[in-house]
């Protein structure tokens, strides 16, 4: 550690730091435009100018120099540095007049209005006249794609935007033309930006140059209520903000949690709001001669009751979706069991997770944070980028910090960072184990390997051997040993792990969702949020849900429920992370939460829920789940576990290990309602098309 003085207050800290750094520690206010902490250093914004004692007589720009470069005193005292001399206060203030002269000033019609970082420093450090009285420069604006909108005479060139598409997103999406007074940030050769993270470059500028174009002219700041929130768009859990006004959900920001989603969130975590509105169910309704019409809540269980009454126990079924509740599944769970139905699951896709043999077999054990501390990484039947975009700009990271070494054995595709690619099926990763392929050497090699399979590994026919086979690598590699299990499961349901937690899988003598969906298996199946699947003609179904998609074009009866903005829910993320979403909104019309419907419909089939409020539930479910009640923490599976999981190993057909999410923009029912998320799915189609020509 190195000793510095800031405005005279001595700290210590790492040399490699930068004085702005070191300036906060010490507790001083540096504001700045171009810097940020998770982006390389541009140093040319130039409002963090700082005094440096012994140093230049100029202001140094505090987020280019660090704390090791400066020299000590004459009697080697610590180095020091000032905030707030006159030299300084002038330099700066200099700086907002130079930013100010093309500024077109509009706050009053700014989306960024109220949240504008040039807006709080120029009452810092601006003044209340010009120099200047020339033309102010005026800039194209450009039509960079349908999420962000561009008024380019605001643009103050810090280039955050560019250096986070480079670096973070791993695209060349954004540049920086011309020079001097004529420098733009545009797309180059005018396209729209493909990057699933591109909404990030709006909460990254510090003027109004980039905003949100769904949320154009919405609302503003101050009209709002905040609400801190859980993502499920994905496994990865990304800590949200929702943000309210009456009973409408308007936007969703990200949160900072470096041990999961760091500051990013994804486009469809982002904008897949009005999603919320569309196509929303909103009451219960019950098929009358073919045609679906609306009902009273009394007279939709009537049905259910009748129906139930007159079928036996094993021609009943339970399938969960992939955005339920903890809370939901487990008291669906609870219904099953009081009703003596076994048939329950939540593995729509067929995987061959089961959490009968421990909870590392299904967690993403290395956790997120622990990517960052990986030398070698084989991903198995996933694509991250598609799946999981913010933690792919991890993997992406770590690959550019260490130069990762990275095997695929799945889709050849984009990931944003360099890989070997190993093959498309299960018997590259049979030949990987049994030492055909060289790449395996570099695994073995590696202190800290990281095994990543996704759900396109562990479905269909091959799904349980190829997750021995990979156990079986695991073992041979080394990659699970004391402080370190390197075995993952990445998840692309935000469901899945809480649903393995909770034990919603067949009971003695049920029927798995596959075996559920075959003709003639089952005489009534209730889904819970499962649009993802086909029910087969003959069935009679029950669908609690919130919009009208494939399941509810399905049913004979509609339960509405509620989306994750308008309920309070746990939600267990892919390494096993309990997290609590807050409710935000309220349902529209007659729905409600899930887990009431659950607990009105108990009593008229006559096996009541033990609980009547959320409280009662969650106590039912912390005393059966102690783990679930730890908000925030990671329960570790056992790597013994692991081990067990060889056991499955055994010949493979050479399935393809194919990522399940072929349209990363229409994943689920709410994206599917959402027109924004509709528009990039085409344009994503559009340039794939012309990629392939």
């Amino acid at each position: 550690m190195a000793k510095i003085k800031v405005d005279g207050i001595e700290i210590d800290i790492a040399p490699e730091a930068t004085l702005l750094q070191a300036a906060e520690a010490a507790g001083a206010e540096v504001p700045r435009f171009c810097f940020h902490e998770r982006l390389s250093v541009a140093g040319n914004c130039r409002m963090c100018l700082v005094e440096v004692k012994g140093g230049p007589p100029k202001p140094q720009a505090s987020c280019a120099m660090a704390v090791k470069d400066l020299r000590p005193g004459p009697n080697g005292e610590a180095p020091e540095i000032f905030t707030k001399t006159p030299m300084v206060k002038r330099a700066r203030e200099g700086v907002m007049e130079f930013l100010l002269i093309n500024h077109p000033l509009d706050c009053p019609i700014c989306d960024q209005g109220g949240e504008c970082d040039l807006q709080d420093q120029a009452m810092a450090y601006g003044v209340d006249k010009s120099r200047f009285n020339l033309n102010k420069r005026a800039v194209e604006d450009k039509d960079i794609g349908p999420l962000v909108k561009t008024v380019m005479t605001r643009c103050i060139q810090c280039t955050r935007c560019v250096r986070f598409t480079a670096e973070v997103a791993g695209v060349g999406d954004l540049g920086l033309i011309s020079r001097g007074e004529d420098v733009e940030i545009t797309t180059y050769l005018e396209t729209a930006m493909a990057s699933e993270l591109q909404g990030n470059v709006v909460d990254l500028c510090p003027v109004g140059a980039l905003t949100s174009k769904p949320y154009e002219f919405t609302a503003r700041p101050w009209e709002l209520t905040k609400t801190e929130s859980i993502d499920v768009m994905d496994a990865l859990g990304s800590n949200i903000r929702v943000d309210t006004r009456g009973r409408e959900t308007l936007r969703i920001l990200p949160r900072v949690n470096e041990a999961v989603n760091e500051e990013w969130i994804s486009d469809k975590t982002r904008h897949v709001v009005d999603g919320l509105k569309t196509q929303r169910l909103d009451r219960p309704y019950v098929r009358v001669n073919g045609k679906l019409r609306a009902a009273s809540w009394g007279e939709a269980f009537a049905t259910i009751a009748a129906r139930v009454k007159t079928t036996g126990s094993k021609r009943i079924g339970f399938l969960a979706g992939g955005l339920a509740s903890v809370e939901e599944l487990f008291a669906l769970k609870d219904l099953a069991t009081s009703l003596g139905v076994a048939s329950i699951d939540a593995r729509f896709d067929g995987s061959a997770l089961d959490p009968a043999r421990g909870r590392a077999s299904y967690l993403f054990n290395a956790t997120v944070e622990g990517i960052d501390e990986a030398d070698a990484l084989l991903i198995i039947g996933s694509n991250p980028r598609m799946e999981a975009p913010v933690l792919n700009a991890r993997i992406r990271k770590r690959w550019l910090k260490s130069k990762l070494a990275i095997g695929v054995i799945g889709d050849h595709a984009d990931l944003t960072y360099a890989y070997h690619y190993l093959g498309s099926g299960s018997r590259s990763l049979e030949a990987l184990v049994s030492g055909e392929i060289g790449f395996i050497e570099t695994l073995k090699a590696a202190k800290k390997p990281l095994i990543l399979l996704g759900e396109g590994a562990v479905c269909g026919a091959d799904g349980a051997a190829v997750l021995g086979l990979a156990a079986k690598l695991a073992a041979i590699v080394e990659a699970v040993k004391d402080g370190w299990n390197g075995f993952s499961i990445l998840h692309t349901n935000a469901a899945r792990v809480g649903a393995l937690d909770v034990g919603f899988v067949p009971g003695a003598g049920g029927l798995t969702a596959t075996q559920m969906l075959q003709p003639g298996a089952l005489d009534v199946i209730f889904l819970a949020g499962a649009d993802e699947v086909d029910v087969p003609e003959g069935a009679f179904v029950v669908y609690l849900g919130t919009h009208g998609d494939k399941g509810a074009h399905r049913a004979d009866v509609i339960l509405a429920g509620s989306a994750y903005t308008e309920k309070s829910g746990t939600y267990v993320n892919t390494e096993g992370r309990v997290q609590l979403a807050n409710r935000a909104a309220f349902p529209p019309g007659d729905a409600r939460e899930d887990w009431a419907v659950l607990r009105a419909l108990s009593g008229v089939l006559g096996a009541p829920l033990p609980y009547s409020s959320l409280s009662d539930i969650r106590a039912s479910l912390y005393q059966r789940h102690p783990h679930l009640a730890e908000i925030g923490t990671i329960l570790p599976g056992d790597p013994a576990d692991v081990a067990r999981l060889a056991e499955l190993a055994g010949p493979v057909a050479g399935s393809a290990l194919t990522s399940p999410v072929a349209d990363f923009y229409l994943t689920n029912p709410i994206a599917r309602a959402s027109k924004t998320m509709a528009t990039c799915s085409a344009l994503a189609k559009t340039r794939a098309l012309d990629a392939a020509e």
